[in-house]
């Protein structure tokens, strides 16, 4: 009783909170993921709640989807303009490639001194199979219409033209990733030149030095600085439950009685590993 009126009584800003975790764009009904779609709602919760002008972010991601990154970016800045809101993102362990452009939606971005923050470059990797196949006495049949579908199929020989081809795409979307690290990180990275576009990542103490970050502090210090002791954190989380399955067009019955098919366990354990070396590359 004595928690419940000290509650109802001791009232203090509120600011929203969403966590944000794990390999973008890898998202499956039964393997969890950063993407628009699952963080659109608790997004638009969250700054729907900030009453007192502020919305704290925390970030635990290696990257992966590009794509899903600046939709995710975008859809931050947006409703921090629609509500002037200000965002505040706290890197966890790793906030780095794509998890760093989400960070860029912020108007301070604070990390633990250990954490691994960067990584501002484009990754494209794959497996190569074609003498396996071959040994495995296996015979693949596929028929395509345009010369250039099979490209950087992993059953048959890098060819060189699409070596450059995909060179080309990710000059162009590396160069979008620099810009809107530039555009948001402005003066404060100025004196770096090029050297933060390397794809190289760093801990959070030197991600203050090079002017990635805008401090060293976890989020419930920096509220309490900002708002007071007083200032109460609420988690806003996505939605979930048997009748609310957070995968569109995939209901909690299709999951349950779903039967697991050859190819679909491979293509399970295939995302499984390739997600498992994404967060690996960060010692993690």
């Amino acid at each position: 009783m004595r928690k419940l009126i000290t509650r109802i009584f001791n009232k203090g800003p509120v600011v929203p909170v969403v966590r944000m975790s794990g390999v973008i764009g890898a998202v499956t009904p039964l393997r969890p993921g950063l993407s628009l779609t699952g963080v659109a709602a608790p997004l638009g919760r969250a700054f729907a709640m900030a009453k007192d002008g502020a919305v704290a972010i925390q970030i635990n991601s290696p990257g992966g989807s590009a794509v899903q990154s600046r939709l995710i970016f975008q859809r931050i800045r947006d409703l921090a303009r629609e509500k002037n809101v200000r965002v505040y993102v706290f890197a966890e362990d790793v906030a780095a490639s794509g998890g760093y452009m989400i960070a860029c939606a912020a108007d301070e971005i604070y990390a633990d001194p250990s954490s691994i923050v960067g990584s501002i470059g484009v990754l494209y990797s794959s497996f190569g199979l074609v003498e396996a196949i071959g040994k495995l006495g296996i015979e693949r049949r596929v028929h395509t219409a345009g010369e250039k579908k099979m490209s950087l199929d992993m059953f048959q020989p890098e060819n060189p033209d699409d070596i450059a081809r995909l060179k080309n795409i990710q000059r162009v979307i590396h160069k979008d990733f620099i810009d809107l690290v530039r555009e948001r990180r402005g003066r404060k990275i100025e004196s770096q030149g090029d050297n933060l576009f390397t794809g190289e990542f760093w801990s959070g103490r030197q991600a203050l030095e090079l002017g990635l970050i805008d401090g060293i502090m976890d989020l419930r210090t920096k509220m309490r600085e900002l708002y007071g002791d007083k200032v109460r954190l609420r988690l806003v989380s996505a939605e979930r439950g048997l009748l609310r399955w957070r995968t569109p067009g995939v209901s909690a019955l299709d999951v349950l009685t779903a039967r697991p098919t050859a190819m679909s366990l491979a293509d399970d354990v295939i995302s499984a590993i390739e997600t498992r070396a994404i967060w690996a590359r960060f010692g993690l």
